[in-house]
């Protein structure tokens, strides 16, 4: 599984539509179903962003492990 995948994934396990992840990245409806489409590319900020909002590891969230890891609270 690819990072695009894992991110949609996540979004559709947590119920969310792509126009509530827009808003959380500050991007419209339409920007964010072309990050999925992979028409564009998810920026470094969009990662972290992703990371914070799911409570995960920037690792899991790449695919890097399928290891879910919590973030560390601060």
């Amino acid at each position: 599984m690819d990072y695009v995948e894992r991110i949609i994934s996540l979004r559709e396990d947590k119920d969310k539509k792509q126009s509530d992840l827009a808003k959380v990245l500050n991007k419209s409806q339409q920007g964010y179903a072309h990050l999925e489409n992979r028409r564009a590319r998810f920026s470094v900020d969009d990662i972290i962003a992703l990371c914070k909002y799911y409570n995960v590891s920037a690792d899991y969230l790449l695919g890097l492990t399928d290891n879910y890891k919590s973030l560390p609270k601060k």
